[in-house]
């Protein structure tokens, strides 16, 4: 399972069994603080009404009711009173509580309502809750479930003592039943259940948001891990990522390890080409200082010594080239911008080379010659062009030609050269760039064919690196058309460098 799909059903899973317990702990309170509140409520009244009671009760004969008391005659009223009252937007039409009242003995001597069991006047009640207990001076109360309410009792019995003076004359007692609340506590269920769904999906949100982040960096972190080595074979310099946090504490120590890797890595591969590169001139050097030695007619005595110049130079050239490569492969940035024109570079780099050319008795045909200009650095784009021209004029039969254009390909400015040499095989294409890898030049006159060291095309990709450009190279039928492409300069850039 992806690392994405496990944080997302890891948040999923925590969210929902949180949810779940907010809910029931929220849905399992509000029943039972309603019930609360209405008994608050209860108390009070009961209390009230036990005051207004009190002269009644005391004038009553002993085995008489108050069915005819004029606090009988106001609950009545009370009871049959019309309403309608708007709360909260929920609608009351009646009013529910039910008072009835015992005396000292817990004879049921006045009861206002007509509840299931019928009218209670007469009957005994000493033995219920309320009743016994505020006889005995204690706070009474009772729930029944006459009427069955989602598990919750039904109606609400709350007695408060009838004293005269420090004697308990009676109890009264209000009934509420919870009925009719209940569509109160319907309506703030629901506004919870709602409101609790849209916070788990606002919290899911949320984490599919955080998860996506996390997996996004963890992926370009990947994807620099698994580009490190690959880019070094081909002699390309993945940049890190640009993250924040731990996890840009964390880039920047894979870049450092990488950094450290890479400067063992690269002197060991250097060693090892460079020893191999080296191993051709010095045996050359070696054999020829060899036969130096000996008594010699001038002519060969001239040859060794001139081949003997020809592998120091070559040596140095390598040296050199390896110099400017390693150079060019440990730069992260270009440092000295400028808008510059592609052909007057090339025409630049054509003076350098002009000299090896004519030797070889090349010429150099313009195809197109665009004036557009892109961003770099120049002394670096003559560089890479310089090692472009060097690479086709080795490969160039004597007296063959070179093949230059410069033109503007939508947001892109294309130099391309060709020359009319032997080409390069398929197989071999792809390799192209990689340090020491190179095909045999053309054979000269006399001589078996000449392979080079394959720096000069990886400067040339190194250079195209740096400017945000690529370096692409194809079958010319005959010889190689190798094109380098930079993106063109915009007008922001020529206000920036002054161009």
């Amino acid at each position: 399972m992806k690392l994405g799909l496990r944080l997302l059903l890891g948040f999923f899973l925590i969210t929902g069994i949180a949810a779940f317990f907010v809910l029931r702990v929220f849905s399992a309170e509000i029943r039972p603080s309603v019930a609360r509140v209405v008994e608050d409520m209860l108390v009070d009244t009961a209390n009230i009404l036990a005051e207004l009671v009190e002269d009644d009760l005391a004038a009553m004969p002993p085995g008489s009711t108050l069915e005819a008391s004029p606090f009988a005659q106001r609950v009545r009223d009370y009871a049959e009173r019309p309403v309608d009252a708007r709360i909260w937007g929920m609608s009351k039409q009646s009013l529910d509580y039910r008072v009835y009242v015992t005396d000292a003995q817990g004879r049921v001597v006045l009861d206002t309502g007509a509840w299931p069991g019928g009218v209670a006047v007469g009957q005994d009640y000493s033995r219920w809750r309320d009743v016994a207990l505020t006889l005995k001076g204690q706070y009474g109360a009772r729930a029944t479930r006459e009427v069955e309410v989602a598990g919750q009792p039904s109606v609400l019995y709350v007695a408060a003592p009838i004293r005269q003076g420090p004697r308990t004359i009676g109890v009264l007692t209000v009934a509420k039943p919870m009925s009719t609340v209940q569509k109160f506590i319907d309506r703030a269920e629901r506004e919870i259940l709602v409101k609790g769904l849209w916070l788990m999906g606002l919290s899911l949100g949320v984490g599919v948001l955080v998860t996506a982040w996390i997996v996004w960096s963890v992926r370009r972190l990947r994807h620099f891990a698994q580009h490190v080595e690959l880019g070094q074979r081909g002699g390309e310099r993945v940049q890190a990522p640009v993250l924040s946090g731990e996890l840009g504490d964390l880039a920047r120590a894979m870049e450092a390890m990488r950094d450290r890797l890479e400067g063992h890595e690269h002197v060991e591969d250097m060693v090892r080409a460079l020893t191999h590169e080296l191993k051709s001139p010095l045996a050359a050097i070696g054999g020829a200082a060899e036969l130096l030695h000996d008594e010699l007619p001038a002519g060969d005595r001239q040859a060794f010594a001139t081949q003997v110049q020809e592998q120091a130079a070559r040596m140095q050239r390598l040296v050199e080239r390896l110099l400017e490569l390693s150079k060019l492969e440990h730069r992260r940035r270009l440092e000295h911008l400028a808008v510059v024109d592609v052909a007057a570079s090339l025409d630049t780099a054509l003076a350098q080379a002009r000299g090896r050319a004519e030797q070889r008795g090349l010429t150099v045909h313009w195809q197109h010659r665009d004036t557009d200009a892109v961003l770099g650095e120049p002394e670096l784009m003559v560089l890479a062009m310089s090692n472009l021209l060097d690479n086709a004029i080795d490969f160039s039969p004597p007296g063959g030609r070179i093949e230059l254009s410069v033109c503007r390909e939508g947001a892109h400015v294309l130099l391309t050269v060709r020359d009319h040499g032997p080409g390069v095989p398929d197989y071999a294409l792809a390799r192209l760039g990689e340090r020491f890898y190179s095909t045999p030049r053309p054979a000269e006159a006399g001589e078996p064919p000449r392979k080079g060291s394959g720096l000069g095309l990886a400067i040339v990709r190194q250079v195209m690196q740096l400017h945000g450009g690529e370096v692409t190279w194809a079958p010319a039928e005959p010889g190689l058309a190798v094109t380098l492409r930079w993106p063109l300069a915009t007008p922001a850039a020529h206000a920036v460098t002054g161009g």
